[in-house]
């Protein structure tokens, strides 16, 4: 019973067909081939605009590419705290911009408020020789702690950075699990909302390597080219890039993957908060579940085998108990319904 990743989760099967049929006979070298044209082609009609597609094997290479496009090596990018680009890339945003500086900003669940962006502006004034220079907004949909943010949060955060100069970011390592929590369209939830440049994922959601850095502006696109070849992610069989993308799109294949785990998540929310001495510290939004757990509870379902991660405590106005463990638990389109049901029933929910 594994909930410790949706990366833990194998490849789903339309995409394994596809890559296997892609595998026969040759195809043109770096990403000149028809399945990666038929990906951009994808993309553009679900994000309904002509969008600069550039297709990587990893979320930290979109990311950190991402943000190379838009910050200089004397600027700032304005993140939560709880960033993945934050604290789970090993520097690569730092490294891809050329030392730009992050700056955390607090907020509950991973998500930032509309006055707390403005205040963190506010300490760092344009044209200061001294400081680093505000330069990019980066907002996680969904957030490291599974909350997302509404299409309205999103158009105020990013008018905000517009205002200010800044150009707008959005990790979307789970944006299918964004979108359908939300029930809106790909494109309400991106350019239309602010968003200028998306790491679009598909790795967690079925892919086997598979990312996309989508730029909705094209005068932020032109220097992206160079940056993913000189950085090593311009993948010389880009085909194979191409294809998983291409099917993870087709048939609305990554939205029915996404709806599952979100499913999947909210059964074992509901079943958590019902069991004894068991809380959730904000409502299970997308397919990650964070609850805090009696510490018998926590050694039980580990005996039985169950595996998740403990999470480290924020300050998010919660207070853990002594005897209370505070863990995050991950569910995929891959998930087993009884798996979910074993656990529950494991926790006495």
């Amino acid at each position: 019973m594994d909930f410790t990743s949706d990366n833990a989760a194998g490849v789903s099967q339309p995409i394994f067909n596809a890559m296997m049929a892609t595998n026969q006979g040759a195809s043109p070298a770096y990403g000149a081939d028809p399945f990666t044209a038929k990906a951009v082609a994808l993309l553009s009609a679900i994000f309904e605009t002509d969008v600069a597609v550039f297709l990587v094997a990893t979320g930290t290479a979109a990311n950190a590419l991402a943000l190379g496009a838009l910050c200089p090596p004397w600027g700032a990018v304005f993140c939560h705290e709880t960033a993945h680009v934050m604290e789970d890339e090993c520097g690569a945003p730092e490294m891809f911009t050329g030392g730009a500086k992050l700056i955390g900003v607090k907020g509950r669940a991973g998500k930032i408020a509309a006055k707390d962006l403005a205040a963190a502006l506010k300490a760092f004034p344009r044209g200061l020789v001294k400081q680093v220079q505000p330069a990019a907004l980066s907002l996680s949909q969904a957030t490291e702690c599974g909350a997302v943010y509404s299409c309205a949060e999103l158009a105020e955060l990013s008018a905000i950075a517009h205002a200010a100069g800044l150009g707008v970011h959005m990790d979307g390592a789970r944006f299918a699990n964004a979108l359908t929590t939300l029930d809106c369209a790909p494109a309400e939830m991106s350019w239309k909302a602010g968003i200028d440049v998306l790491s679009f994922g598909a790795t967690k959601n079925g892919a086997l390597a598979c990312e996309a850095v989508l730029v909705f502006d094209p005068a932020k696109a032109h220097t992206l080219p160079f940056q993913r070849k000189r950085s090593g992610h311009t993948v010389s069989k880009g085909r194979f890039l191409g294809a998983q993308m291409a099917a993870y799109l087709e048939d609305g294949h990554w939205l029915v993957n996404a709806r599952t785990a979100n499913e999947h998540a909210a059964r074992l929310a509901a079943g958590l908060a019902r069991a004894p001495g068991a809380r959730l510290p904000w409502p299970r939004q997308a397919n990650e579940v964070f609850a805090f757990l009696p510490g018998k509870t926590d050694a039980a379902l580990r005996a039985a085998g169950v595996r998740y991660y403990d999470w480290t405590m924020r300050d998010f106005g919660e207070q853990r108990a002594e005897d209370e463990v505070f863990v995050r638990l991950v569910t995929s389109f891959a998930t087993s319904a009884s798996d979910v049901e074993k656990l529950i029933a494991l926790a006495g929910g």
